[in-house]
Order: C-alpha cells, then sequence, then structure tokens
C-alpha cells in the first residue's frame, strides 16, 4: 500500500509484463520538464524493469542500452527532447547522501526516475509521483498504486495520468489498444502528437486541450478567442468530415473522445513539401493547384454537421480578429526590435491608432476581394507529400482547425511566403502564376489585379503576425527555435509591402523599424 502520509491517487491492475510495458509507455508520453517519478516495491517486483522500458519508449528508442545504476547511483540520459536521470538509492548507507547526487539540479531542467526513494528518508521532493509496485492476480501480474506525498501536487498529477490513461483507452476504442506511443511533434499551440506503432500499421494521436477559457459576461475575451483559434478538436472534426466528402485528402477519424479532446487518426506520413530544407518546386506547384480547386468550387458549407447531431459555424476573419493578430508586431516584436522589456505602456495610444488607421485603410482597400474558406496555415508542416498517390490525393492536409472565412489570397500567401522555408521570389511568384492561371482556365474572367492586392495585404498581415508571434513564444513560453526564423519573415514582409495598396504601411514600416 502507498505510505500512509500519501495522497492516493489510483490503483491499476497489469496482466502481465507487456501491460507493465504499456503503462511505461503512457508514463513516458506525458513526461516533462520538472518531473520526479519515485519506483518502490520489492526486489523483483518489476522496478528496474519498468524504468528501462519507459526511458527506452521516451527516447524511442528501443535498443537504448539502460545499465543498471545500483553501483553508479545516478545514470543521465540526454535525449532529444529532455535529459532524463535514473536514479538507484539502494546502496546509500545515509539517507543525507541522496544530497549530494545534485537530484533537485537535476530536475530543474530534466525529468527523474528513483528507485528505492525509501532510502532517502523523506529527503526527496515532495512534489514527486510515486508508484508503488506490488504482486498482482497471476504470476506475471502487478499492481501498481499511484500517489504524492504532498497532497497540493495531487490534481496536477491526477489530472496527467487520467489524460494519458483516457490516449490508452481511445487507442483501444480504435484498434490501437497494444501499440507503442511515440512521441511525434508539439506545435506552437497546446497540442502534442504521437505516432502509434502495432505490427505494420500506424496512427497519430492529436492530443489538444482545450486551448483557452471563453470569456464570461463582462470579462475581456483572451487573444485565442478574439482570433478565432480553436478551442477544442470540435472544428477538426467538422472540417475534416467536408474536405473528406469533397475529395481532398483530411486524415481519416479512427476515434474521437470530443469531451477530453483527444483523436486518433489515419497517419498521412512525414513527407512534405521540402527536401534538405529546400522547397520542391513540383510539391509546392500542386499545392497551389490544390487552393485553386479548392477556391474554383464555391460555395462551401459555413455551417458543418456534427457527429452527435448539432452543427458548427465557421467564425468569419473579422476585422478585430485581423487587427488584434497584427497587435503581436507592435506589442512584441517592436520593443524586442528596439531593445527593451516588453511593456504594455511601451506602445503608446496614438502609435496604436496610426498603425490600425494604416490597417483599415489597406484591409478597406481589399473588401471586395474573393472570401471563403481559409484554413490559415496552408504551408509546408502541414500539407503531407504522398509520392505513390495521384492527383490532389498525393497532398494530405493536417493542421486546419483554425479554418476561418476570409480573404482566399490569404493561403496563397501562406503557401508562397513558407514561414519555414526559404522561397526565392522568384518561386513566389511563379506559384502565384499558376495559382492564378488555374483560375483563369476555371473562371476565365477571374480578377487577378483584385487577387494580388488581396495577396500582398494577407500576406502582410500574416508576415507581421508571425514576427510578433515568433518573439512571444521566445519571450513567454520558453520556445526559442522560431528566433531562427525571424530574418526570412523580415525578408518576406518586405516583398508584401511592395504592393502599391500597401504604400500607407510601406512608409510607416520604414519609419518606425527600418523594414
Amino acid at each position: 500500500m502507498a505510505p500512509a502520509s500519501a495522497t492516493f491517487l489510483l490503483s491499476l491492475d497489469l496482466a502481465d509484463e507487456a501491460a507493465t510495458l504499456r503503462l511505461a509507455d503512457d508514463l513516458a508520453a506525458l513526461l516533462s520538464a520538472g518531473d520526479l517519478i519515485t519506483l518502490s516495491g520489492d526486489l523483483g517486483a518489476g522496478k528496474s524493469t519498468f524504468a528501462r522500458a519507459l526511458l527506452r519508449a521516451f527516447a524511442a528508442d528501443p535498443a537504448l542500452e539502460v545499465p543498471s545504476p545500483t553501483f553508479t547511483l545516478v545514470q543521465t540520459y540526454d535525449l532529444p527532447r529532455l535529459t532524463v536521470s535514473h536514479l538507484d538509492l539502494y546502496r546509500l548507507d545515509e539517507p543525507e547522501e541522496v544530497l549530494e547526487l545534485g537530484l533537485d539540479d537535476l530536475v530543474a531542467t530534466g525529468a527523474a526516475l528513483v528507485e528505492w526513494p525509501e532510502k532517502a528518508a523523506g529527503l526527496l521532493p515532495r512534489g514527486a509521483l510515486s508508484l508503488r509496485f506490488e504482486p498482482g492476480q497471476t504470476d506475471d501480474g502487478r499492481r501498481v498504486i499511484f500517489s504524492v506525498a504532498d497532497p497540493a501536487h495531487a490534481g496536477r498529477w491526477g489530472e496527467r495520468l487520467e489524460r494519458t490513461i483516457a490516449i490508452r483507452a481511445l487507442m483501444a476504442r480504435a484498434g490501437f489498444g497494444f501499440a507503442a506511443r511515440r512521441y511525434l511533434i508539439g506545435d506552437a499551440a497546446a497540442r502534442t502528437y504521437e505516432r502509434l506503432h502495432f505490427d505494420d500499421r500506424t496512427a497519430i494521436v492529436m492530443n489538444a486541450p482545450p486551448l483557452y477559457t471563453l470569456a464570461g459576461p463582462g470579462e475581456t475575451p483572451s487573444y485565442g478567442e478574439i482570433v478565432h483559434r480553436a478551442r477544442t478538436v470540435t472544428p477538426f472534426l467538422a472540417l475534416t468530415e467536408e474536405l473528406r466528402r469533397r475529395g481532398y485528402a483530411a486524415p481519416q477519424i479512427h476515434a474521437a473522445d470530443e469531451a477530453r479532446c483527444l483523436i486518433v487518426l489515419e497517419d498521412l506520413g512525414s513527407d512534405t513539401l521540402v527536401r534538405d530544407r529546400a522547397p520542391i518546386q513540383e510539391r509546392y506547384e500542386a499545392a497551389a493547384l490544390l487552393l485553386a480547386d479548392m477556391h474554383a468550387t464555391a460555395p462551401w458549407s459555413e455551417t458543418l454537421p456534427l457527429p452527435d447531431g448539432g452543427s458548427y459555424t465557421i467564425p468569419a476573419y473579422s476585422r478585430r480578429a485581423l487587427l488584434t493578430e497584427a497587435d503581436l508586431f507592435l506589442d512584441w516584436y517592436v520593443p524586442w526590435r528596439a531593445g527593451v522589456p516588453v511593456s504594455p505602456d511601451f506602445v503608446s495610444a496614438d502609435l496604436r491608432a496610426e498603425y490600425h488607421a494604416l490597417w483599415n485603410r489597406a484591409l478597406d482597400d481589399i473588401a471586395h476581394a474573393e472570401t471563403g474558406w481559409v484554413l490559415r496555415d496552408y504551408h509546408s508542416p502541414n500539407i503531407i507529400w504522398r509520392e505513390h498517390r495521384s492527383g490532389f490525393d498525393r497532398l494530405g492536409l493536417i493542421d486546419y482547425q483554425d479554418c476561418v472565412l476570409g480573404p482566399l489570397a490569404y493561403d496563397v500567401s501562406s503557401l508562397a511566403l513558407d514561414a519555414r522555408v526559404d522561397m526565392s521570389v522568384a518561386l513566389e511568384r511563379h506559384l502565384v502564376e499558376v495559382y492564378v492561371a488555374a483560375r483563369r482556365a476555371v473562371t476565365p474572367d477571374f480578377d487577378a489585379d483584385a487577387f494580388h492586392a488581396a495577396y500582398a495585404v494577407t500576406a502582410a498581415q500574416r508576415v507581421a503576425k508571425i514576427l510578433g508571434l515568433f518573439i512571444r513564444l521566445n519571450l513567454r513560453e520558453g520556445k526559442p527555435g522560431y528566433m531562427a526564423h525571424l530574418p526570412r519573415m523580415a525578408g518576406y514582409l518586405d516583398r508584401a509591402l511592395a504592393h502599391p495598396v500597401l504604400d500607407g504601411l510601406r512608409t510607416w514600416f520604414h519609419r518606425r523599424i527600418g523594414t
């Protein structure tokens, strides 16, 4: 049983060693910086088996060498996602010796697994998650009891355990209950993705906890709510079905837990439009033609059915949303560029009003541009290239849950000025020409001049937003990797601002930041 002073969380009966390995997979999926997990139980209870499986799962390397730290006391693994330390305290002579192992430092930036925690006699951090291994109902089975020493941490650990166990249950509903879980990627939001492997089949788990809380009466809406970021998986489910109904390669939904915002979906692959960090022209051309096909087959529904009989209405890309996104440039990029701390008082009300007036003028100039579905992040990370397919089925579509109703040119600019890839001026212009030619082939009176104006305005708005967003991700959320894209995005802004429809904004940007 858990120590009397501990707060019990749950217990699990594991039928055999394979079930123990799956549990290690499930905990590896939730492991993050600052986590300490202790493993208790008699000799032979399965602690080392569990620790070894967790480390291999977290490393995504089933052959990872995991020696016992019985004699070294500490074994540290510098893994791509996180540094994880494995400690065995069995040979401690005095509890105080644990203080010499530097556990606090190891957990400050990484995570740690500790076997025989009782040898530390209460000197371990009280926020640890404790797993106690006891004999199970069969010879090969085990019972695992989860607890925390400090009740203040019970909620945090309880929620995470409940979620990872719920993912395993959803996997079972999708026919992947015995699959191995491997971290795939986390995006700029709170979503994470895992790839499931079972025999010769794979699938993807989308783990997308609600992004924000809706504002109540009299409360100020959050940024996400104002700009219509998808709060739950409901938009993804509705949009997926409509895209598939129209013949585009959105992933099949294998199973969904809409209440928990979890989905198991088809694995479309991992190849994109890029090779060796360079754009592949043929693939970008195909992506531009797909957009032209979508935009030429209007109208697309604004209200979509849901599996439970309800409906989802795609929000409009409102003027407020567009200006709020553009404000990221003022609020984050401008002070960063000036070398001063980000502060709500750095940008004056007069400067913001001037900035908004110029954007409003540009947006007014394209008010009659074609509108429809804007997938919003239509660029290389979200377009999967499927070499052995044909036609538009070669292009797998993901990450479109933030879709809004707005200027169709937006997605063309998102593709041709790909935020993650160096797009030359020549390739950008070529892709725009490919799109325009495809539209004219279907609609001979397609207004190319109006499209080019809308393209420039939406491109400038998107780039200004992204420049501010990447600074925010670095400074507020500790994600510095996005900073490498800043020079590219600044160059894209210069290109977009060259169009006459943006004369006023071009002068403003040049005067204020020298762009």
